[in-house]
């Protein structure tokens, strides 16, 4: 069966032969979108480093997703900050792991507003909240000792920018009110079920099957001019009707 362009769907032919031009940068996954990172994790250093977010981290790397991880990613002499928030924005999914420290480092509190505020824009696509020997309402209302006790130090130290400690508030709010996993509840507490868990999960978003699409198309360029001549002649107050047609299987 024929297809049929009209001049008003040039622009969305342009998006559509662009996006199948794009260079693929994620490790594992099979959607042709450019994020740099299937993961980003948000995590506090020494709570988690060495023992849970290591081994979800190994675990993920094993299962071929390609993830942020600071001390691995970032390079020595670089503006931290700005590497930080910009692998965040190339980033498909955040895995955040609220540990009992995780309000006491403004590092992390700009991290997970920075990470809320690309999922309320759809640049991540998923957020996963992990709440690692912490309540999701301690960290949703900041009310139990570690996180309270963080907060009043924020609001000393930043008295005269009590607009950010309510950003942090929020975010900490937003994400704790979005689904994730409460580690003492998952297996009776068990580290290596609720791993495997946030795996399947990360996974099950990757490996989306879409349809293949060549890294480097070859011959469209003709094509593509051929056809925004025809669509773009006579101003833009002529509507041409262009027919393709050809054996199914053609593209």
């Amino acid at each position: 069966m024929p297809m049929l362009l009209t001049s008003p769907l040039s622009f969305q032919i342009s998006i559509r032969l662009q996006a199948a031009e794009m260079t693929y940068f994620g490790g594992s996954s099979s959607s042709y979108w450019p994020w740099k990172y299937d993961v980003f994790l948000s995590f506090c250093d020494q709570d988690t480093r060495t023992n849970f977010t290591d081994f979800l981290f190994n675990w993920l790397v094993q299962d071929g997703i390609h993830i942020f991880k600071d001390n691995e990613e970032l390079n020595r002499g670089e503006d931290i900050s700005s590497e930080l928030m910009e692998a965040i924005e190339s980033s498909r999914i955040a895995t955040i792991v609220f540990s009992k420290n995780y309000a006491s480092s403004t590092w992390c509190l700009d991290e997970l507003v920075k990470i809320i505020d690309c999922k309320r824009k759809n640049q991540i696509e998923k957020v996963l909240p992990v709440f690692y020997k912490v309540d999701p309402s301690d960290v949703r209302k900041q009310s139990n000792d570690s996180y309270a006790k963080a907060f009043t130090t924020h609001e000393k130290r930043f008295e005269k920018e009590m607009g950010k400690v309510k950003t942090w508030r929020t975010a900490l709010t937003e994400a704790a009110n979005i689904s994730g996993w409460d580690q003492l509840k998952v297996a009776n507490g068990h580290e290596a079920e609720l791993i495997k868990k946030i795996v399947d999960e990360v996974l099950k978003t990757v490996n989306q099957t879409c349809l293949h699409v060549a890294e480097h198309p070859i011959g469209l360029d003709s094509h593509i001019e051929r056809i925004s001549c025809l669509l773009n002649g006579g101003g833009l107050d002529v509507v041409h009707t262009i027919g393709i047609y050809g054996p199914g299987g053609i593209g």
